[in-house]
């Protein structure tokens, strides 16, 4: 019996369909991978929005009617912020908080801690002192807290105006704390969030 084997066009067309699908594969695995890095791209930013948020929270709900003493002079400033502050490339906010868990006092601080925040460079920043009252050629810690960041502004609620409706100000310089505190950051991926505190005054 003779045996009859693959002429070369038989050859060479199923090396054609064998070149497509590998040419297929190729081109699915690589829309795979590459939603799977825009996923995880997209996932480490919201994680990096949430730790922010979270950060945020825990500081202004915290917030203490406490002035702090610069260069050992007293002040009884207890929050300054909004629009266009002299570190800040947008708004910005400082006050004490308490809250800075400090356990048994085993460190020589206490348990407030001055923060403050302001935009650099498209950079949202946390800045922080280990001591409440500033001592003279110290500096504070700076933390980059969240990136890609276009603008960020600081709103202060003082309570109801004339005509009966909140009243919001751009800027705020008090020896208490407002009522309330509005902040708007702008990011260039993900627009406008906004989230807004109601403050309450605590014993110092």
């Amino acid at each position: 019996m003779r045996t009859r084997g693959f002429t070369l066009i038989e050859i060479l067309i199923a090396m054609a369909i064998f070149a497509m699908l590998g040419l297929a594969s190729t081109a699915l695995l690589s829309t795979v991978i590459d939603s799977d890095e825009i996923s995880s791209e997209k996932f480490a930013r919201l994680q990096q929005l949430q730790r922010f948020m979270m950060i945020l929270e825990r500081d202004v709900q915290q917030a203490m009617p406490r002035a702090v003493r610069m260069e050992g002079q007293q002040n009884s400033i207890v929050m300054r912020g909004g629009e266009e502050t002299d570190d800040s490339d947008a708004g910005g906010l400082a006050f004490v908080r308490g809250g800075w868990h400090n356990p048994k006092l085993a460190l020589p601080r206490s348990t407030l801690q001055g923060v403050a925040y302001r935009l650099r460079e498209n950079k949202l920043e946390r800045l922080n002192t280990v001591y409440v009252d500033s001592v003279l050629g110290t500096e504070p810690k700076v933390r980059e807290i969240l990136d890609n960041v276009t603008n960020f502004t600081v709103e202060f609620n003082t309570g109801g105006s004339e005509t009966g409706e909140a009243a919001w100000h751009d800027n705020y310089i008090g020896e208490t704390l407002p009522r309330g505190v509005r902040i708007t950051i702008t990011l260039a991926d993900l627009g406008e969030i906004q989230r807004v505190f109601a403050l309450t005054e605590q014993a110092s």
